[in-house]
């Protein structure tokens, strides 16, 4: 099943997913809010939810999103209104703390460390990936050309997300890493409450964007 098409996907999907967008922004967030270990959770729950569009790709089900407007409207504006309430909570929370909140100067932020506070990091990037319409249609338009007559559609699907899970971990991972390298300067009290307001304010304007972008 592993043949030349499958290396061209490797490499466009790599430069898909180093393309920054609201997934970037996400484990960002993350990052800064939670600390590292919830990034790796949340990004480990954006590249799970490949999966899920790989597979109603191969069932067939994303033909919705391109053949009904209202179907691909309701997505559209579910993942928008995602991306803005979580900005929104962001900045509402940069407003809360202040800068003796009670952690040192230079201290790294809260890391995640109960079931609820992991599943919530998890969820929010599964969340994210599942109800970007972009990405599903992604899936329905750019998956069909890698798949032969007679490779098994959901197989090959699953095979090329995972490829895809893949790329985004090991990229996806690599920011959060360089997040660490910079960590005695991110979180700096007045830095961090700057970067997560900023953070907020860009997760804000990807939501808008979705939101106002007309379907092509």
């Amino acid at each position: 099943m592993v043949d030349a098409s499958v290396w061209t996907f490797l490499v466009a999907v790599t430069l898909l997913t180093m393309a920054p967008g609201s997934d970037t922004m996400l484990v960002f967030r993350s990052v800064l809010t939670r600390g590292q270990t919830a990034g790796f959770l949340t990004a480990l729950g954006i590249c799970c939810g490949l999966f899920v569009h790989a597979t109603l790709s191969a069932l067939g089900l994303s033909v919705l999103l391109v053949r009904s407007a209202l179907a691909y409207e309701v997505v559209q504006s579910l993942g928008a209104a995602y991306l803005i309430g979580l900005g929104i909570w962001t900045i509402i929370q940069t407003v809360r703390q202040s800068p003796s909140d009670g952690r040192n100067e230079g201290s790294p932020p809260t890391s995640t460390s109960t079931p609820l506070s992991a599943w919530q990091a998890f969820s929010e990037g599964i969340v994210n990936n599942v109800l970007n319409p972009k990405a599903a249609i992604f899936y329905l338009a750019f998956l069909p050309q890698f798949i032969r007559p007679t490779d098994p559609v959901l197989l090959k699907s699953l095979l090329l997300a995972g490829i895809h899970w893949v790329i985004g971990i090991i990229w996806l991972t690599l920011l959060i890493f360089a997040m660490g390298k910079l960590r005695m300067w991110v979180t700096r009290a007045d830095v961090r409450q700057k970067l997560e307001g900023t953070t907020g304010i860009i997760l804000i304007g990807l939501g808008v964007r979705l939101a106002l972008e007309r379907r092509t």
